[in-house]
């Protein structure tokens, strides 16, 4: 004999199927493993895919500090970096990757926001023709989450609300390109620090399925006289505050940005070659490049 089912029960059984097989779980990167280390960072700096290009951009403003005298807001700041990742692998170090790029960044009129092309400096009373930061390249080294003993380097999540953060510090202090032949005597080192900080939502982060996360950091500078200023040994320094995030195309460069790389700078379109090996350039470095033409 067939029994009838109350329409009522036919209509409940559904949800309750539903509840008893719930939808798949989206897969999630484990931030204990050296595979969800590597997968996270690559998402943070660049794609989980290779020859994926990512692009960042950060806005933010430039200061002086001389010691008996108020801080000077110098220049707007207007940034950008292109960059890509290629896998590598190592035998004890395990998967890794190697991250490419080059970065440009123009100084601005702290009052109109135009692209700066001369600096009236109020120190030496010259009028200094302003040479933007233009580093090509700017590559990483490989980075892997495996000690050379083969350990798995976890990745430190801190979330807050669902939202992770990631902060990085890194102080330099090397011979400074341009410095002379007497360094150990009177000094020649660059001597700075920067610091980046990074946050953006722990599901975007840990979702295996995504290739790509879209980070908002922050980044700020310690650091001498810039050399196109010929500020000479006079006491003081820079500081530099910025904020921007990753983006999701090209296109979504500012106006001012995109103009000045169609007008000077067309190689910033596209990162470098995965197989670059080129040395990185340094704002000294490519001013010393500068002066060095000139002299010729």
């Amino acid at each position: 004999m067939k029994l009838a089912l109350p329409r009522l029960a036919l209509q409940i059984m559904p949800i309750l199927a539903l509840a008893y097989f719930p939808a798949a779980v989206a897969a999630e990167l484990d931030p204990a493993t050296a595979e969800g280390n590597i997968a996270i960072n690559r998402k943070i700096h660049c794609s989980l895919e290779d020859a994926s290009p990512q692009v960042f951009q950060w806005f933010g403003r430039a200061y002086s500090r001389v010691p008996g005298e108020p801080d000077r807001h110098l220049f707007n700041l207007d940034g950008m970096n292109i960059r890509q990742c290629v896998s590598i692998d190592d035998p004890e170090r395990g998967p890794g990757y190697r991250m490419v790029s080059r970065e440009l960044m123009l100084y601005l009129d702290p009052r109109t926001n135009e692209v700066l092309r001369s600096f009236a400096n109020p120190w030496t009373g010259a009028d200094n023709d302003v040479i933007h930061v233009a580093n090509d390249p700017v590559n990483g080294r490989p980075t892997f989450a495996r000690t050379a003993e083969g350990e798995d380097i976890p990745f430190d999540l801190q979330d807050i609300n669902g939202n992770w953060l990631m902060r990085i510090e890194v102080p330099l202090f090397y011979t400074n390109p341009m410095a002379g032949d007497y360094q150990n005597y009177v000094g020649g080192t660059y001597h700075a620090t920067e610091i980046f900080d990074f946050n953006g939502d722990t599901g975007e982060l840990l979702d295996a399925d995504s290739p790509v996360a879209y980070p908002v950091v922050s980044w700020v500078r310690l650091a001498p006289w810039l050399p196109w200023m010929r500020m000479g040994d006079r006491t003081g320094m820079m500081y530099f505050n910025a904020m921007g995030r990753k983006l999701e195309d090209f296109d979504q460069l500012s106006a001012t940005m995109r103009d000045e790389i169609a007008e000077s700078y067309p190689e910033y379109v596209a990162p470098p070659g995965l197989d670059d090996t080129r040395p990185n350039e340094t704002s000294w470095t490519f001013m010393k490049k500068i002066i060095d033409g000139a002299e010729q």
